[in-house]
């Protein structure tokens, strides 16, 4: 291929940043995933070494991470992920869905609402968990609105709560994954089917049997831990999931906000001529409409929430283990107990999540892009 004089100029102007992102973004991915197949830090002499002696010991700290006994913080930290995560999302989406609506029904002082819902999207996490653990203290803040009207104060434990509910055996994780995994292929091939996708529905449906099968037979046998584990929703995250979702709702909202805007008036008076009420106006023109924003919206929080480190460290401190996430003990083992092959480990197990849910979004973005 003939490279031509504005190729070659690109690729000089491209090259510096590409080595620098080759170096401290993927050299530093390599070198920590290299660092979790050895054991620094279980010496305690070689932990700070100037030239530590490293010995290579493969997996180990993954397979301890999900089969060890010593390690159930982290697999209660990964449940704790699941649930903030799924309430985080469906209170974002759910409250900037609602407010985008009420402002685009052309309520007065829009602008000033619209500031005002937005106004925590520019405050950092640890300035939002200050002024929410000040809110959420149990001798204070919400607990003693009661007394505004002669009731008692209140005595939920908003952040130092221990209830757990909601809970599982950690043994039957690979059953209730092979459910989960049937049930989004099922309503993959459901979906398919209903938009007529030829072949895809099919073999949805065929992989969602092979994973129900799968799960009904060696899932239901398949035990990572020789003894039952219990791990569930503690109630101290409500306080941390309420914080959460003020700051981010007023972003969703801007989402949903500029969504609104950009369907035609036009669509909306053809649906009420056609005789559609205001719900099914929402139900079935606005909301598919709305759809790649939602979509959106959903990658982008629910990376944050898997990454989520600075609103849990001020709400609640790095030691309070029922509201421990990874990120959380990442920073611990690493820079408290100088484990720093755990702690790397674990940021490997972090990065998997997030790629997980990033990569496909970007594959099906940059397909899209490639298809117009």
């Amino acid at each position: 291929m003939k490279i031509t004089r504005d190729r070659l100029i690109a690729i000089v102007m491209l090259l510096p940043s590409a080595a620098l992102i080759a170096i401290f973004v993927y050299g530093f991915i390599g070198r920590t995933f290299y660092v979790s197949l050895t054991n620094w830090g279980q010496d305690a002499t070689q932990a700070l070494a100037l030239h530590p002696k490293l010995k290579f010991i493969g997996l180990a700290n993954y397979t301890g991470l999900f089969g060890n006994f010593i390690e159930t913080r982290f697999r209660q930290d990964l449940v704790n992920t699941f649930f903030f995560t799924i309430l985080f999302l469906a209170g974002c989406l759910a409250l900037g869905l609602g407010l985008a609506v009420l402002l685009d029904r052309g309520v007065k002082a829009e602008g000033l609402f619209r500031t005002i819902f937005l106004f925590p999207f520019a405050l950092a996490f640890i300035v939002t968990g200050t002024i929410w653990r000040w809110m959420l203290q149990p001798q204070g803040g919400i607990n003693v609105l009661p007394t505004l009207v002669g009731l008692p104060p209140a005595r939920f434990g908003w952040l130092t709560s221990r209830v757990s509910v909601l809970r599982f055996d950690w043994n039957h994780l690979p059953l209730i994954l092979g459910v989960a995994v049937a049930a989004i292929l099922a309503l993959a091939a459901w979906r398919g089917y209903r938009a007529g996708r030829g072949l895809g529905p099919s073999i949805a449906v065929a992989l969602a049997a092979l994973a129900l099968l799968w799960a009904l037979t060696l899932g239901r046998n398949a035990h990572p831990l020789p003894y039952p584990e219990q791990h569930g929703f503690n109630l101290a995250f409500i306080g941390i999931i309420i914080a959460a979702v003020w700051q981010m709702s007023g972003y969703t909202m801007a989402l949903y906000l500029a969504g609104l805007r950009g369907i035609p008036e036009e669509l909306r008076e053809a649906a009420r001529v056609d005789g559609a009420t205001e719900w099914q106006l929402y139900r079935f023109v606005i909301l598919p409409l709305l759809g790649p924003i939602s979509l959106s919206a959903m990658i982008i929080l629910g990376h944050i929430s898997l990454k989520i480190f600075d609103l849990v460290f001020a709400m609640t401190g790095p030691d309070n283990a029922p509201t421990d996430v990874p990120a959380l003990l990442m920073y611990l083992r690493s820079f408290r107990a100088n484990q720093f092959a755990q702690g790397a480990a674990i940021a490997m197990v972090l990065l998997v999540m997030v790629a997980a849910v990033i990569i496909p979004y970007l594959y099906s973005s940059l397909r899209g892009e490639v298809r117009r």
